[in-house]
């Protein structure tokens, strides 16, 4: 099944390979997380949710998902059994670690790790190229927020493989919310995603609606908003000043390596962005 799986993406070369044998990890591991009740606590967002589910055309390497319910006291490790599983009954061998905190924080997560599996996907018989037959160091890191900011919409998204399943999603106006407070907000100023930017121009030219009240939640509980309401002029405002201060160079080199043809982002500039802000 996986050899076939794998063959539905028609990769071009080893990266996109290993991009698809990752994508196709997220969704076992999706299914192993269903088996075991998880949706019924969380929901699934970010990066690659919005692959996944809306048809995102970028790969994208983690898994995000939030409580339904603030619980400090969730514990991820129980559901990682059937994670485990799911994949051993695909022939796939993977193991879970525990990733270390370095402080206190609402975000549990644990680090799914590709084992000895590369061989049983006959990458060779798909993609001749030399190189492919070696084990493939795929990581996918799984993140729960604890102690999530609420006021979001979910909705059951359905996926075909490896079995029929369902699993709970943001809806597309929050997750747009979630993404334009990563791109606003993130914590290091050196930590420059271009996901963020391509995600952003995505969502606009597709021209879906941003739930601005959740995007408020988000910033009032990262602490990078001081009031209770925000309007759309005082959005724009930070937007138009993020476009401006941002280095459009990193935010390049930090996408190329997740979308299929680099020529898409030379439009990309202070203007053209000060320009696509106004169909938002």
């Amino acid at each position: 099944m996986i050899k076939e799986w794998l063959g539905t993406y028609k990769p071009a070369n080893q990266e996109a390979a290993f991009s698809a044998l990752r994508e196709i990890m997220q969704e076992i591991a999706l299914a192993g997380l269903q088996r075991a009740g998880f949706f019924e606590k969380a929901a699934f967002y970010g990066g690659s949710a919005l692959r996944i589910f809306y048809g995102l055309d970028r790969f994208s390497e983690d898994l995000d998902f939030s409580l339904l319910e603030v619980n400090s006291e969730f514990v991820l490790e129980k559901y990682m059994e059937a994670v485990i599983t799911e994949f051993k009954a695909l022939g796939m061998t993977v193991s879970i670690t525990e990733k270390k905190k370095v402080q206190k924080s609402n975000i549990e997560s644990a680090f799914l790790k590709s084992e000895t599996i590369w061989k049983e996907l006959i990458l060779e018989d798909i993609i001749p190229q030399s190189g492919l037959g070696q084990r493939a160091n795929i990581k996918i890191k799984i993140e729960v927020d604890t102690e999530p900011p609420l006021g979001f919409g979910t909705e059951e998204k359905l996926l075909l493989k490896p079995f029929s399943f369902y699993v709970k999603c943001f809806t597309i106006a929050d997750l747009f919310a979630g993404k334009m407070h990563a791109l606003l907000f993130r914590k290091w100023k050196n930590n420059v995603k271009g996901r963020d930017w391509y995600d952003m121009e995505w969502y606009i030219k597709k021209g879906v609606q941003l739930n601005l009240k959740h995007f408020m939640l988000r910033a009032v509980d990262s602490g990078d908003w001081p009031k209770e309401t925000i309007t759309q002029d005082e959005f724009m405002e930070l937007l138009h000043a993020k476009i401006d201060e941002v280095n459009l160079n990193r935010v390049k080199d930090d996408i190329v390596r997740f979308i299929p043809d680099p020529k898409v982002i030379e439009r990309w500039s202070p203007k053209y962005f000060h320009d696509l802000v106004g169909y938002l």
